[in-house]
């Protein structure tokens, strides 16, 4: 039998797409939406698609009687840069003006409807501020994980310079969209022997997988099989939700598997793996051949091996069988949680409201201390003790003691006893992958599968994703890392991380040399206050922290050297996902920067700073630097402390040197390769000489995120002085005026300091 992605046969092929009836109308509302310029053959070999055989692009509107369309705004409102939810008539829309083009899309994240709006609008995409997902504004596809589905991209057109947008009612209700997928043509009858893709594990890493082999237009047999009893969940929710039933945990209904085809083998173990035949081998002795195979098995959480280990109310939260559970046994008694880590800390937190008393054991001084570090976690520690939660710290479980089988009390090493009806484990994972020991699938020391930028293995054909993986984190420079779920991921909802590991490994199954670029992005929230982090913050050497950890508004950023590696926050949003976007774009984020905005109220800047950059980009632009071109000794620039700041005298890291002047034979060289100065509101009013001006770069360092932290700013050097043009008046003026909602008021902020990292020409 032709494997997946044999030699192709000479066969003939028509691909037909067919959606489920309540799935038909999402897709239909998307006015982007195209198939995929792929197709695959019986044999799963790709090609192109002949005209005739292209997946169908519906139109994007069923009928005019359903759709509504109004002016939002007029084309002024809006400058390059800016987001704004607009009414559409019962409804709302997310209208985003950028390099002058205005588009129009779903105005809530489809994970958990976070309002985008207060997002981070960045190349071409917004990242929600909750989660990290990205959407691609032309689109409405989503980038970047957590969440499946994508939104709606709405019409927009100008006339007599109004906005228009047009939507259908039902896409304005949805908030979401499913993209078009194949429909599998080679279905299986029954339990079939062989297979074109298997998937080990139906997690997040194995669902994204699937869901993106028929989105690009693959139609051969997938099968996902899994050791739960049931399909596909969002097990990291269940430490939040541990009251939650199955259908509010479900990523895909029953209906969407089998409308795609995509098979689910329950309950089924795989225990050895033939890479020389393909052939996978299930406990039961089933065995199922394959042409391409995704490993994404994930991690088993550690337990007790302490005396009376095997007594009865002792649970890791694995299933959502074991969170109800917990829930039940603790109402009005007593709980005991061994870890403090994420999973530990969430399932306390919730437990608050329902038992009669709970406690953490934990070895470490404070909780997070790995991954916050002190400070931080003593502030979170002093939040879970005034919610009437005990700690035991610097000590471990020593007895689990039982009465008629049941547990009893915990007894500690330290010699205290404390009363437990029902004890919650939580003390990291290991890797699932003892089936793979003789395999011929490398593992290293730990267990782990290293793969490398594709998620795949040494054994071509063969790839791994998901919590059992180390593979080369891009921008820490390709080191090779774990992200551990259990232990820190069950932070996330759907895990972004393994998402998109799934998604890279089904791209390049498909031969599409796709690279893993994700940021990890991490969250929990813990009595209704969100913590968010992002990067990877393993092995940081200092944290520098903005805010207030009493009052749990705060920012810190994890250092290792001089580089930013990760930053947490709690009500401090959307700086986190401003973070991620700068670490996805490559560039490095300073220590000095860190430091910088911790010394000073910088969310003033964070707020203008895209407005500022679209307003004039276009006028300030940007100047190749040249060669041998060097600042030399002149006179003094004025400067001042930035907004929001003190009234104190500058730091000489917040202020230009001296050193700021060229000679005139230089400054006559510049103003022949440079272009003049385009005139716009920016620069009304500015007596422009030609005969001597000079453009020197310039990094805004009170401003530490954002790829737009890398500002151009015009310096006019005249013979006693210097302007610097940011806005619409010179430096010494207004510089940037904020205007308050809610109040209407106003406040100008008129003076301004910067610190240079590179001079050019």
């Amino acid at each position: 039998m032709g494997g997946c992605f044999s030699k192709p046969k000479p066969v003939e092929l028509k691909i037909e797409v067919v959606l489920p009836e309540k799935d038909r109308g999402k897709e239909e509302l998307s006015a982007g939406g195209k198939g995929s310029p792929r197709a695959y053959q019986g044999n799963g070999t790709a090609r192109h698609f002949h005209a005739e055989e292209r997946l169908p692009a519906p139109h994007p509107y069923p009928g005019a009687q359903d759709c509504l369309e109004a002016a939002v705004c007029h084309i002024k409102d809006l400058e390059n840069g800016q987001m704004r939810e607009v009414e559409l008539g019962w409804g709302k829309v997310l209208l985003v003006k950028d390099n002058g083009e205005f588009h129009a899309l779903g105005h809530k994240c489809p994970h958990y409807g976070a309002p985008l709006v207060k997002g981070v609008l960045s190349r071409g995409r917004v990242r929600c501020p909750w989660h990290g997902a990205c959407f691609n504004i032309s689109t409405g596809d989503l980038e970047d994980f957590p969440g499946l589905d994508s939104l709606h991209k709405f019409q927009v057109k100008i006339e007599k310079e109004k906005v228009y947008v047009r939507a259908s009612k039902q896409a304005l209700q949805l908030q979401r969209r499913t993209k078009v997928m194949a429909t599998c043509i080679s279905p299986s009858a029954g339990h079939s022997s062989s297979t074109n893709v298997l998937i080990v594990g139906a997690g997040a890493a194995g669902l994204v997988c699937a869901e993106t082999l028929r989105q690009e237009g693959f139609s051969d047999r997938i099968v996902l099989c899994t050791l739960d009893r049931h399909l596909p969940y969002d097990r990291p929710k269940l430490s939040k939700s541990l009251d939650a039933q199955l259908e509010q945990l479900a990523l895909r209904p029953k209906e969407f598997f089998r409308a795609q085809g995509i098979e689910v083998l329950t309950e089924a173990q795989v225990v050895t793996v033939d890479v020389r035949n393909k052939k996978a081998v299930f406990k039961d002795g089933f065995k199922l051949e394959y042409s391409k195979l995704l490993l994404a098995p994930g991690s088993s959480p550690k337990t007790l091996s302490c005396k009376g280990k095997d007594v009865e109310n002792v649970f890791t939260i694995r299933t959502p069988e074991d969170a109800n559970r917990v829930v039940r046994l603790a109402r009005g008694r007593n709980a005991v949680v061994v870890g403090a880590g994420f999973l530990g800390m969430e399932v306390a937190a919730y437990l608050t409201e329902k038992a009669h008393s709970v406690s953490v054991v934990e070895l470490e001084e404070t909780p997070f201390r790995r991954f916050l570090g002190e400070r931080v976690g003593r502030a979170l520690m002093k939040m879970f003790e005034s919610n009437r939660v005990k700690f035991y710290m610097q000590t471990e479980v020593s007895e689990l003691r039982a009465q008629e089988g049941k547990l009893k009390e915990v007894v500690l090493k330290s010699s205290k006893v404390l009363r437990a009806d029902v004890c919650v484990v939580g003390i990291g994972a290991v890797p699932a992958t003892g089936f793979l020991r003789q395999s011929g699938i490398g593992l290293d020391s730990r267990g782990f599968i290293p793969v490398n930028k594709m998620m795949q293995t040494n054994v071509p054909g063969v790839f791994a994703a998901g919590d059992a993986v180390t593979f080369p984190l891009a921008w820490r420079n390709n080191r090779k890392v774990n992200i551990p779920h259990w232990q820190m991921a069950h932070a996330q909802g759907t895990t972004s991380p393994a998402a998109a590991w799934g998604r890279v490994a089904a791209q390049n199954m498909l031969a599409q040399e796709a690279e893993i670029s994700t940021v990890p992005y991490l969250w929990t929230a813990m009595f209704s206050k969100s913590l968010r982090y992002a990067g990877y913050g393993e092995g940081f050497d200092d944290v520098i922290i903005q805010g207030d950890l009493d009052e749990l508004k705060f920012v810190a950023f994890y250092t290792k050297g001089d580089e930013v590696i990760s930053v947490a926050s709690m009500n401090y949003d959307p700086i986190v996902s401003k973070v991620a976007e700068v670490l996805a774009s490559g560039r490095t984020i300073r220590k000095r920067e860190a430091v910088c905005a911790a010394q000073q109220d910088w969310r003033h800047v964070l707020a203008h700073r895209e407005r500022i950059l679209s307003l004039h980009a276009a006028d300030l632009g940007k100047h190749v630097g040249a060669s041998g071109t060097e600042a030399k000794p002149g006179g003094q620039v004025p400067t001042s402390s930035s907004p929001g700041a003190p009234r104190a005298e500058p730091e000489p890291s917040q202020c230009l040197p001296s050193a700021a002047w060229l000679t005139s034979q230089e400054a006559s060289a510049a103003s022949r390769r440079c272009s003049a100065p385009k005139t716009s509101s920016a620069t009304d009013g500015w007596q422009w000489r030609q005969d001597r001006p000079c453009l020197f770069f310039l990094y805004w360092d009170w401003s530490p995120v954002g790829p737009c932290n890398i500002l151009d700013i015009i310096l006019k050097l005249k013979l006693t002085h210097l302007q610097i043009c940011v806005t619409s008046t010179v430096i010494g003026q207004t510089l940037m005026r904020e205007k308050d909602d809610e109040t209407g008021t106003t406040t100008d902020h008129r003076t301004l300091s910067v610190t240079p990292r590179k001079f050019g020409l």
